[in-house]
């Protein structure tokens, strides 16, 4: 039953091989195998590549089943349509379109095994380059709102610059009306004397002054600290939110490229490893010798074309002896004197017809 599925899955005629020794069913059972195999390996490697994408088993495994008998398809044509001949050249000529397509199968069905077989290597580059992205995307969120909250400060800034040089200025006229009543500095009376008296009200003044202007500012001050919660709020807002999407940086191409960041030695190793799987069916019928099977084939085959060469040869004297005999039978008639008369006169019946209608054609128009 296993026998019978290989040599299906070789492509060869099940009919004709039957008739071979046993080894020659052997060589292409190991065919059938390896197209089989190489199938199958194609379905894994495509579901777990699709299930990167969609993250959804049923879907991945129903492409993977398609991709699966798709290179199988092409697997068991490529191997089938190979035809040994005389010279190694000419083989290899006619195989070189099949291995270029085979090396191709070969590096597509290999790269998501790659992918599965590296995959804690993959994550730890996946991790650095998310923990890249996370820092460089706040560094952008606090860029966009940079503006904002510098002028939000700028502004907070001058307020209390304002409160300080009037606490200054009221500290300084403090300082000058006590040394003025003590007689330490100024008129250096000891006394509230007159001067005394001007140097406290300007004091007073400038007191009152940075009561007002305290009140005024720390309220916008106060305004500007919420503004500056709100700024600051929405860039952690914006950075919770682009956040999730650097967490996804996880698809098929993003592990392609970790991928490609790994050293190529291992890599290398296993895409050659089903590079040989896949041509390996190819590799063997070029490789080995003209067996029972392929003389049967091409008995077969040439039978066929003289069969069609002769049926053709055939058809051509036909129709020539055909076109030669019809020649002289109308000859034959060319000459018969009664037939010309009757198509002498059915062709002056429609003369007359035609002139009668012509006639009564103009009258019309008349």
């Amino acid at each position: 039953m296993l026998k019978q599925f290989f040599i299906l899955c070789s492509g060869a005629d099940k009919s004709l091989l039957e008739g071979c020794s046993e080894g020659e069913q052997t060589k292409y059972v190991g065919i059938g195998a390896t197209v089989f195999f190489t199938a199958v390996m194609a379905f894994i490697a495509s579901s777990y590549a699709l299930f990167t994408v969609f993250d959804n088993p049923f879907i991945a495994m129903g492409f993977g089943v398609v991709w699966g008998l798709l290179i199988f398809n092409l697997d068991r044509f490529i191997v089938s349509t190979i035809r040994k001949r005389d010279k190694f050249k000419s083989e290899f000529l006619q195989a070189s379109p099949r291995i270029i397509l085979a090396i191709i199968i070969a590096i597509v069905i290999s790269k998501p095994l790659e992918i599965k077989i590296f995959e804690k290597e993959i994550n730890t580059v996946l991790l650095k380059e998310k923990n890249a992205m996370a820092l460089n995307n706040k560094k952008e969120v606090a860029n966009y709102f940079k503006s904002d909250l510098d002028k939000n400060k700028a502004e907070t800034n001058v307020l209390k610059a304002e409160i300080e040089r009037k606490e200054k200025e009221v500290n300084t006229l403090y300082e000058t009306y006590i040394t003025e009543a003590e007689g330490t500095k100024g008129t250096m009376k000891l006394g509230k004397g007159p001067v005394f008296k001007e140097k406290i009200a300007k004091h007073n003044l400038v007191s009152a002054e940075l009561d007002s202007i305290r009140k005024t500012n720390l309220a916008k001050i106060a305004v500007n600290d919420k503004k500056a919660i709100t700024l600051q709020a929405d860039l952690d807002k914006k950075v919770t939110e682009t956040q999730p999407i650097i967490e996804g940086f996880d698809g098929l191409m993003a592990r392609i490229n970790a991928l490609n960041k790994l050293p190529l030695i291992p890599s290398l190793f296993i895409m050659l490893l089903f590079l040989a799987i896949e041509t390996s069916p190819i590799i063997a019928k070029l490789l080995s010798p003209k067996g029972e099977y392929d003389y049967k084939l091409e008995d077969l085959e040439t039978a066929l074309k003289a069969t069609l060469s002769q049926d053709k040869y055939q058809r051509d004297l036909l129709v020539k002896t055909s076109a030669s005999m019809h020649d002289k039978v109308y000859d034959d008639i060319a000459q018969d004197k009664k037939i010309y008369d009757l198509q002498r006169q059915k062709a002056t019946e429609l003369l007359e017809l035609q002139a009668h209608n012509f006639v009564e054609k103009q009258k019309r128009t008349l």
